[in-house]
């Protein structure tokens, strides 16, 4: 086993050695524009685009022109969600979501709420699962949009993404869904699920950064978005810009992997997943599953460690990659809003813990890691006057704190 260890494949994944192969020739040989229509060298590059188009339409049950290629999935969340907007605008001006959408529909909806949209934020229950009704409830007859993620990045909870698309196609609205953490991981149906518009990305399923895709429905409805950026008309006018070939290629060929592999690494990445839960929670006391306990992405375990600061713990065990909240908010010491909407504590919150388990974690990764967390834990859990006031039997919450 080699150090560092690699613990958080929900924030990005390394690129699959396959995947890579499959993309090289498209640098050197291959290098042709996809759109340049009177030459090999660009018939070249479109085949390897179509080819990527069909791979990922197959995986999401889609037609392959229903893809349309993107620099990621922040990019596609804004597409659906500032495209809609723009071009139903006639329609109505109110689009719903959940208070814990991963930052780029968040922050794409508070944006149009400056242009005056109207946004409803809604609640989710304490496993982080938001109740269809509520949506129903929601919904006006100015409602155009409902945005409601797959599975949470965090907490890997996974939304009753079926009952709102049907509570959506018997209200008339759109319905998109940022299934940046699912597509590859669980099995995804656009026509099952009733979705109009669905976001994910390359580099969360051992393909490379830089490209994703938003799937637009064509027909029953037949979806229409207001671009944002313009150009040569690529990508059916939706999204101009000459294609990068060799990710796009890439793309096609982790979803392809994903398509042939995911039955079994399912299977695998839960077994690591519950050994890793079973070994911290079994040894330690005031450990709490952030999260619904089954319907959750099959790698995620988020974990609150009472009486421990979550940065402090991650500086204590280095050599292992983790992360405390996603890693687009890392950035920031807020505690994460995920868990606040869950009901969890500021305390309990600062103290959690994402692990990410992936297609290259091992078992004996697995068991380090919860060697080490352990140790870690009972370590500054020993220099916390908190945790021996509360082991003395202590409430903290009527303690009166003298302030100087």
């Amino acid at each position: 086993m080699k150090l560092p260890i690699y613990m958080d494949n929900h924030s990005t994944t390394p690129c699959d050695p396959r995947v890579v192969d499959a993309m090289l020739p498209y640098f050197t040989e291959k290098f042709g524009n996809s759109a340049s229509r009177n030459h090999s060298f660009g018939w070249e590059a479109e085949e390897g685009v179509d080819q990527a188009r069909k791979h990922i339409a197959n995986l999401i049950h889609a037609d392959a022109k229903e893809i349309v290629f993107t620099s990621g999935a922040t990019e596609s969340d804004n597409l659906a969600l500032k495209g809609v907007v723009e071009m139903y605008k006639e329609k109505g001006d109110h689009i719903i979501t959940t208070s814990t959408e991963h930052r780029a529909v968040i922050d794409a909806a508070k944006s149009l709420e400056k242009k005056g949209v109207k946004v409803t934020y809604l609640p989710v229950d304490k496993a982080g699962r938001v109740d269809p009704d509520d949506v129903r409830n929601a919904i006006t007859d100015k409602t155009i949009l409902i945005s409601i993620m797959l599975a949470n990045n965090e907490i890997g909870t996974i939304h009753p993404i079926a009952e709102i698309g049907r509570i959506a196609k018997e209200k008339g609205v759109l319905f998109h869904c940022d299934a940046t953490q699912g597509v590859g991981k669980i099995p995804v149906d656009v026509q099952e699920l009733g979705v109009d518009l669905m976001s994910f990305t390359a580099h969360k399923i051992y393909g490379p950064k830089g490209i994703g895709a938003l799937y637009v429905r064509r027909k029953a409805p037949r979806v229409r978005l207001a671009p944002m950026i313009d150009g040569g008309g690529h990508e059916r006018g939706m999204r101009s810009g000459t294609l990068p070939v060799p990710l796009v290629v890439g793309f096609g060929k982790a979803i392809e992997l994903c398509a042939q592999e995911m039955p079994e690494e399912s299977v695998r990445t839960m077994a690591l997943r519950d050994r890793l839960q079973d070994g911290i929670m079994g040894a330690m006391e005031e450990v709490y599953l952030n999260g619904h306990p089954t319907e959750r992405l099959p790698g995620n375990l988020n974990i609150s460690f009472a009486y421990v600061e979550g940065e402090a713990l991650l500086m204590g065990v280095k050599e292992i990659a983790l992360s405390s909240g996603s890693a687009c908010t890392s950035a920031t010491l807020e505690p994460s809003y995920v868990l606040r909407a869950l009901g969890v504590g500021s305390d309990l919150a600062h103290s959690s813990i994402r692990f990410g388990i992936g297609r290259f974690t091992t078992p004996e990764e697995v068991e380090y890691t919860i060697d080490r967390m352990i140790k870690a834990v009972n370590h500054l859990r020993e220099m916390s006057p908190l945790y021996e006031m509360a082991k003395e039997g202590v409430d903290l919450k009527t303690v009166q704190w003298a302030v100087h």
